[in-house]
C-alpha cells in the first residue's frame, strides 16, 4: 500500500516516550524478513509518526550509513522530525549511523545503494537518478502494480539500468494486506456505519478484494465483491466501498457508472477507500460520500498507520528487504519478497531480467 510521509501515531510528538514496543516490532520484522544491510548505504526519509521508524530500521539492520532526508510538512516541522528521529535512534543504539539532511548533495546520492520512494523524496526525477551510482536500487515500498507514474522517472531508470523494486506485501514475512480488512472497517465506522449486520457492496478491481471482503465478514457484515460498477445488482445496500486501482489520468468512478449506482444503490453511503471518484457528480445525484475531504489523487483515504505502528513497520522493513535482495543480486523466486516493477512495453528494470525474489 502506498506510504505517506506522516501519521497520527504518538511518536509524532517531540518526546518518544516509551520506545520499547516499537523497538520490539522493528527487531521482530528485521528477524522475520532476514533484512541485512551491512555494508550498504540507504537514503530514505525522516518523517513523523510510525514513519519515523524507517531510517532506524535501516540502521538496526546494520546499514553502514543512513541518510534521512526531511523537510517541513503538514505533519510537522523539519526540526520536530529531527528531534523524534534522533530520540528513537538513540533509544535503539543506532544514532551514530543516521544523518538527518535537508538537501541532497552529489556526495549523498553517489554513495547510495538503496533509495526509498518515500514521501519526502518524491518525485524521484531524472536529475536525482543521474547522480546515483550504477549499483543503486530504488525501493518502491509497496507492491509493483500500485506504481504511480508521477513518483519516479522510469525512463531515466531504464537508461541508467537502475531497478525499481516493489515489495510483496502478501508474503508471510511481511503480512501487510491482512490489515486492509480492519482498515476499511475503521473507515466505515468513521462514516457512522455499525458494519455488523449491514449489506455492503465492495467495488474492487485489484488484489485488495479478498482481504477487504474477509475483513468485513469478520466484522459481521454481509459483503459482496464486484469488479466493476455495472456488475452491482439492485439491492438495499447500506454502503458501497470503493477500492479501485487509480491510473493517474482519470476518475475511476464517474459518469455512467455513478448514474447506474445512483439507481441500484440509491440509499447507500459511498465510502472511498481507494481510487479517485467524481465527488461533484456524486453530490449532484444526492449520494453521500465519505470521507468528507477527498484524498490526494492516487492515495488511500485512510492511512495504514491509523491502526498503529505495526503495519507500517512491516511495510517499511519489507520494502528495504526487497531492495536489498535485488542489490545483492539474488535470483528469481516466484512469490518471494521482492517484486520488480516492469513498465508497460519494456523489459524488466531488474538487471538480468529477474522477477520476484526470495
Amino acid at each position: 500500500m502506498s506510504p505517506d510521509t506522516g501519521s497520527p501515531f504518538p511518536i509524532v510528538s517531540t518526546s518518544c516516550g516509551d520506545t520499547a514496543p516499537i523497538r520490539r516490532l522493528m527487531r521482530d520484522r528485521i528477524r522475520a524478513t532476514g533484512l541485512d544491510l551491512r555494508g550498504l548505504t540507504v537514503l530514505t526519509e525522516a518523517a513523523t509518526g510510525a514513519y519515523a521508524a524507517t531510517p532506524v530500521i535501516a540502521a538496526m539492520a546494520g546499514a553502514e550509513r543512513v541518510w534521512a532526508f526531511t523537510r517541513s510538512s503538514r505533519h510537522g516541522t523539519a526540526a520536530q522530525v529531527g528531534i523524534v528521529t534522533r530520540a528513537l535512534a538513540r533509544s535503539a543504539g543506532v544514532e551514530d549511523q543516521i544523518e538527518i539532511v535537508q538537501s541532497l548533495s552529489t556526495e549523498i546520492l553517489a554513495s547510495t545503494d538503496i533509495l526509498t520512494n518515500s514521501g519526502h523524496l518524491r518525485p524521484i526525477n531524472g536529475a536525482v537518478i543521474d547522480r546515483l551510482p550504477a549499483r543503486a536500487v530504488i525501493a518502491l515500498m509497496f507492491e509493483a502494480w500500485e506504481f504511480r507514474e508521477d513518483d519516479i522517472d522510469q525512463e531515466a531508470c531504464r537508461r541508467r539500468e537502475i531497478p525499481i523494486v516493489g515489495v510483496n506485501e502478501r508474503h508471510p514475512a511481511i503480512g501487510v494486506f491482512p490489515f486492509l480488512g480492519p482498515l476499511c472497517v475503521r473507515l466505515l465506522r468513521d462514516a457512522g456505519l455499525t458494519v455488523a449486520g449491514q449489506h455492503i457492496a465492495v467495488l474492487c478491481d485489484n488484489p485488495f478484494a479478498s482481504f477487504l471482503r474477509d475483513g468485513l465478514i469478520a466484522a459481521g457484515a454481509r459483503a459482496e465483491v464486484y469488479g466493476a460498477a455495472a456488475e452491482v445488482p439492485s439491492a438495499p445496500w447500506d454502503a458501497l466501498l470503493v477500492a479501485l486501482r487509480p491510473d493517474g489520468r482519470r476518475f475511476q468512478l464517474a459518469g455512467t457508472d455513478i448514474a447506474y449506482l445512483s439507481r441500484v444503490a440509491s440509499q447507500a453511503v459511498l465510502v472511498q477507500f481507494w481510487g479517485d471518484v467524481d465527488r461533484e457528480d456524486l453530490r449532484r445525484r444526492g449520494i453521500f460520500v465519505w470521507p468528507p475531504r477527498a484524498p490526494r489523487p492516487g492515495h488511500m483515504a485512510i492511512l495504514l498507520s491509523t491502526l498503529g505502528p505495526e503495519p507500517i513497520i512491516r511495510l517499511q522493513t519489507g520494502g528495504l528487504r526487497a531492495a536489498e535482495l535485488v542489490r545483492r543480486g539474488r535470483t528469481f523466486d516466484p512469490g518471494g519478497i521482492a517484486d520488480p516493477l516492469q513498465p508497460p512495453g519494456a523489459g524488466s528494470l531488474v538487471r538480468g531480467g529477474a522477477r520476484p525474489l526470495l
